[in-house]
């Protein structure tokens, strides 16, 4: 601990002063008496004799420091939130710093509150950090301390990996979710969630719902209103769950663009393509046969492609089974589900679109008018498909607005 008494250093340069004047110009005051003249067998006030006493102790103790984390400790938890203080004084400024692997000096944020200072992340694994820590006491005396201590290392096979989408500064549809997904399974959901954050100018209420163990969705309880600015904030580096802690926390700033719903009516034939609340344009489209029927529900454009071949495999198809097809070019696509549902551009069936059903599942249209809808919709946009009784399930796609209000809610873990 370093102490430093301002009142020492000013009553020294004091005594310098004086020493340096003739004794008839030199005063005495009750506070700093006047050294007696040279040669003079006076004593000095509070001493005995002829000898000068030393200088009075202090009378207030020193700053003594409370802290999460013990001087020199090893194998800290990185779930350890660093926490700070000083007893017998006040704590006025606190920096913790780590060195990482490649050798880089990291500084951590914190935020210093009502005396106590907080670290504003957990911790890195298998690492040396450094604790700086400056305060007062009572009486102004100044105080500086630095502690040190190393993390607990831990294996990859010891952290779960976090991905957030949509990525961050894009822009997306009415209807996409935000997604969090994990490379391992979270067995303590709740205490992920806690750490996951999602606020949006302006407000809308909404919530988590967990898929699985590795995948968790928010959504608003409605479609996102056009030009929301959404932030959303995963702190989950360090965060424990079971055996396993958070790899790192993640951040995401997105908007979302004007409001595209596309209506799929397989009974009409007809797709009618809505862009902010007016129709844009009506499609002639096909949608899934006998055997191959295109799932009803309310889906999420996922992504768009151009120029991808369509493979019977990718649909279970292996040559001879009845329905299998060669590859077939395609120039426009965009997917809506997982089990391989597209809106696709689909020459080779004009004369049935706006007919009859001949497709696989997905839904065809001309050149002319995929080319229309991929230039107009994107990631998030909204297809809601009617005319089947084939229903969309959970997990297959961004298949989050089948679920009411109350039923999505009770997949949150908290």
């Amino acid at each position: 601990m370093k102490l430093r008494s301002r009142t020492t250093v000013v009553s020294s340069l004091a005594l310098v002063a004086m020493l340096s004047v003739s004794a008839c110009n030199a005063t005495a005051s009750a506070d700093s008496p006047a050294p007696a003249a040279s040669g003079s067998s006076a004593p000095v006030a509070g001493g005995s004799g002829g000898t000068p006493s030393s200088s009075p102790s202090p009378t207030t103790p020193p700053v003594a420091w409370k802290t999460s984390v013990e001087d020199d400790a090893t194998g800290v938890a990185v779930d350890t939130r660093v926490t700070a203080s000083a007893t017998d004084g006040e704590l006025t400024k606190a920096s913790l710093s780590y060195v990482s692997k490649k050798g880089n000096k990291v500084a951590v944020d914190g935020s210093l509150k009502d005396g106590t200072w907080t670290a504003g992340d957990l911790l890195e694994p298998g690492v040396k950090y450094t604790l700086n820590l400056v305060g007062e006491d009572a009486s102004g005396l100044e105080a500086e301390k630095t502690r040190t201590f190393r993390t607990a290392n831990l294996s990859l096979d010891d952290q779960i990996y976090v991905a957030v989408s949509p990525r961050d500064g894009g822009e997306v549809g009415i209807g996409m979710p935000v997604i969090v997904r994990f490379d391992l399974p979270v067995t303590d959901k709740a205490a992920f969630e806690k750490h996951m954050k999602v606020t949006s100018t302006p407000a809308q209420a909404g919530s988590w719902y967990w898929l699985s163990s590795k995948e968790a969705h928010w959504r608003p309880q409605t479609y996102w209103k056009p030009g929301t600015k959404v932030h959303v904030d995963a702190e989950l580096n360090g965060v424990k769950s079971g055996k396993l802690y958070g790899e790192m926390s993640r951040v995401s700033d997105f908007t979302i663009g004007r409001s595209v719903i596309a209506n799929v009516d397989l009974k009409t034939h007809e797709m009618k393509v809505m862009i902010d609340g007016k129709l844009a344009r009506t499609v002639p489209v096909t949608g899934g046969q006998p055997g191959f029927t295109t799932r009803s529900g309310t889906k999420v454009i996922m992504d768009k492609v151009t120029d991808i071949t369509m493979r019977a495999e990718t649909i279970g198809l292996k040559p001879g089974d009845t329905g299998y097809y060669a590859d077939t070019p395609v120039k426009f696509a965009m997917r809506v589900t997982n089990s391989g549902e597209f809106l696709h551009t689909a020459p080779w069936s004009v004369k049935d679109q706006g007919r009859r059903n001949v497709s696989h599942g997905c839904i065809g249209m001309s050149d002319r008018n995929g080319k229309w809808l991929y230039d107009n919709v994107k990631i998030g946009d909204v297809v809601v498909t009617t005319g089947t009784d084939r229903g969309m399930t959970m997990g297959n796609g961004y298949s989050d607005w089948n679920l009411s209000w109350a039923a999505w809610q009770k997949g949150s873990a908290l």
